[in-house]
């Protein structure tokens, strides 16, 4: 079997709804799931989120943000380690995602945090996946 990857399926609902344009998309929650859509909240990605239960099963409903015109402000999102193949960076080679314009999210000792903010506290990490 299969290991499931829930960031990727997560990623893929994200890049669907932002593709059709729909103004919300609702995704099972995780720690890891919450974490990466609050980052998305914070670097403007997103509008708002919601964390909801139905019965035991928690989901966030993440409200998309788009531009005028209906262009959604997220281009792509990519996962980039997955569980086959990690991914690690040392804190000297963290990439920077179309020249800073973008944001790769990383998994480091220090919980999830974007690339800016793990250069700032000078640690590497798995990098989970990169929007713009």
């Amino acid at each position: 079997a299969v290991p499931t990857d829930s960031i990727a399926d997560f990623l893929t609902q994200i890049r669907n709804a932002a593709r059709a344009g729909k103004p919300k998309v609702t995704v099972p929650c995780s720690k890891m799931n919450l974490r990466v859509a609050e980052i998305l909240k914070e670097e403007g990605y997103v509008d708002n989120l919601k964390v909801i239960e139905e019965g035991k099963i928690k989901f966030i409903r993440i409200h998309m943000k788009y531009l005028p015109g209906k262009k959604s402000v997220i281009q792509e999102i990519v996962r980039i380690s997955k569980p086959g193949l990690r991914n690690y960076t040392g804190k000297a080679k963290i990439p920077r995602v179309l020249g800073g314009l973008g944001t790769a999210i990383l998994s480091t000792s220090k919980g999830l945090m974007t690339d800016r903010k793990a250069r700032q506290e000078g640690i590497g990490g798995e990098i989970l996946c990169k929007g713009w």
